[in-house]
């Protein structure tokens, strides 16, 4: 559905590469972010690689558009993040109280969200339920994820494709049921299974193999398909859907080649 007037997306500061997937008349829209680019700027100087280039604040979880002197503030209400080096689906919206409506609709988990990930390794089974228990500290300025204590993580697993070594890799779909930090690459390592690029988790000696080898050393994890459903404070019910296309990187290994004749 296209975007009413007051809610056009066609002027908005979009970071680099950064596109519109989709967008609904009450203000809502998926943007596709690019692989490093951050979801939003954590200190100053990079809001230059962020979703959009403009002020952020941690406080309102907003961006503040440039606007003409004396005219009002315009924000955009960011409603989750991606890692930076994660590409794919993220949602924002140009209203409150649409952005309050998705949040809570995160909070109910009533958002499903499914990636695309290339692993190392072959997983034992076709579909799997994975819970675990996590825990998330910050390490030198970065986040570490841990299985001692924390809180409960879920995600379903499904196989896409395996791909024959050496060394043997697999394209699996990822759906968390719930959005811990660093969750799809932890509950992935943790089975060795790490993420093909992980530079937290990974092999990293495969990794320096596999990035001359074809070319990238990016984070083969991508947020393919984002839905939603959610209340207005009208009362009225929306659903909500987008999907961002594969990255070229991600094709060789999910999309099987055509059988010669």
């Amino acid at each position: 559905m296209s975007a009413a007037p007051d809610h056009d997306s066609s002027d908005l500061p979009l970071g680099p590469g950064v596109v519109v997937l989709a967008q609904h008349a009450c203000g809502l829209l998926a943007l596709g972010k690019p692989e490093g680019v951050l979801s939003h700027p954590n200190k100053p100087g990079e809001s230059t690689r962020a979703l959009l280039v403009a002020d952020y604040s941690e406080e309102h979880q907003s961006y503040t558009l440039p606007r003409a002197p004396g005219a009002k503030p315009r924000r955009v209400w960011l409603l989750h993040r991606l890692d930076s080096a994660t590409s794919g689906v993220i949602l924002v919206a140009t209203v409150e109280s649409v952005a309050e409506a998705v949040r809570a609709a995160f909070e109910t988990r009533s958002v499903r969200k499914r990636y695309v990930a290339v692993v190392l390794g072959h997983p034992r089974e076709k579909r799997a339920l994975w819970r675990d228990h996590m825990q998330v500290r910050a390490e030198g300025g970065s986040v570490r994820a841990a299985s001692r204590g924390g809180l409960a993580a879920e995600s379903a697993m499904r196989l896409l494709r395996l791909v024959p070594g050496p060394p043997a890799l697999a394209a699996i779909e990822l759906e968390p049921h719930t959005g811990r930090t660093h969750q799809l690459r932890f509950q992935c390592s943790r089975r060795q299974l790490p993420i093909l690029g992980d530079q937290n988790y990974g092999n990293f000696r495969l990794n320096r193999e596999l990035a001359r080898r074809f070319g990238t050393d990016r984070l083969f994890l991508h947020a393919r398909h984002v839905a939603c459903d959610f209340a207005l404070a009208s009362g009225a019910r929306l659903r909500f859907e987008a999907e961002a296309p594969l990255p070229n990187e991600f094709r060789p290994f999910v999309c099987a080649s055509p059988k010669r004749r």
